[in-house]
C-alpha cells in the first residue's frame, strides 16, 4: 500500500472520554443510567441517530436529533480540551512519512473544528490532505472516502483505512480500498472483526499490519 488515510476521533485522536462524557451530559434529563466506555460500545454505530435510539429504546421524535447533535457537541467541545492523540499516533505518522509514502485524514467532525485542532497538535505537516465535515453531521463515511480520495488522485487499490469504526470499514470497501481497524475507539471488538478486515490494539500494530 502507498497511501494511508488516517481517521482522527477515536483513532489518531483518543477521545472516548469525551464521547461518552458528552453523550452522559445529553441523556441527563432522560434519565437514563450514565454509560462507561464498555457499555457506550455496546450501543455504539452510525448513523449517530441510530444509536441515540438504541439508548432511548425508541425513534426520535421530530427535531430531537438535532437538539441532541447540537447538545452533544456543546459538550464534547469542552471535554475534548483534556483529550491527546492516542499514545503511538506521532511515532507512527513519523514512521509512515519516513518511508516515502504517504497519508491523509478523513473526520465525520467538523472541518473548521478538525483543521485548528490538527494544528495545535503539530501534526498538520504529515498528511497531504486533511478533510473534515462541511455539512450536517450524523450520516456515513463513504462518500465523503469517494470526495477524499478523488480530490487525492488515488487508487483505491493503492490504499489503507486505518480507523475505530464499522463505518471507516464499509468507507473502505465502498471505495475497494483495504482497512485495519483499531479498537481504541468507540466501537466493540466483535462488531469490528465481523467486517473481516484485521483489528487490532495499537496504532503501531495497524502500521505494521500495512504491506
Amino acid at each position: 500500500m502507498r497511501h494511508i488515510v488516517w481517521d482522527w476521533n477515536g483513532t489518531l485522536f483518543h477521545d472516548i472520554d469525551a464521547v461518552v462524557g458528552a453523550t452522559n451530559e445529553v441523556f441527563l434529563p432522560y434519565g437514563l443510567a450514565p454509560f462507561d466506555a464498555d457499555s457506550f460500545r455496546e450501543v455504539y454505530t452510525r448513523p449517530i441517530w441510530v444509536a441515540y435510539e438504541r439508548m432511548l429504546g425508541r425513534p426520535l421524535d421530530e427535531g430531537e436529533w438535532e437538539r441532541l447533535d447540537v447538545a452533544f457537541h456543546e459538550h464534547y467541545h469542552q471535554l475534548m480540551l483534556a483529550c491527546e492523540l492516542a499514545k503511538d499516533a506521532q511515532s507512527c505518522l513519523r514512521e509512515w512519512e519516513g518511508s516515502g509514502r504517504t497519508q491523509s485524514l478523513l473526520s465525520m467532525w467538523a472541518h473548521d473544528r478538525l483543521v485548528p485542532k490538527v494544528g495545535e497538535f503539530g501534526i498538520g505537516g504529515h498528511f497531504a490532505r486533511v478533510d473534515g465535515l462541511r455539512s450536517a453531521s450524523g450520516g456515513t463515511k463513504a462518500e465523503h472516502m469517494v470526495a477524499h480520495l478523488r480530490a487525492l488522485g488515488l487508487d483505491p487499490e493503492t490504499v489503507v483505512v486505518i480507523g475505530d469504526s464499522v463505518d471507516d470499514g464499509h468507507a473502505a470497501q465502498h471505495v475497494g480500498a483495504q482497512a485495519i481497524l483499531y479498537t481504541g475507539g468507540m466501537t466493540r471488538r466483535s462488531e469490528l472483526e465481523a467486517l473481516g478486515f484485521p483489528v487490532v490494539d495499537s496504532l503501531a500494530d495497524a502500521l505494521g499490519r500495512v504491506v
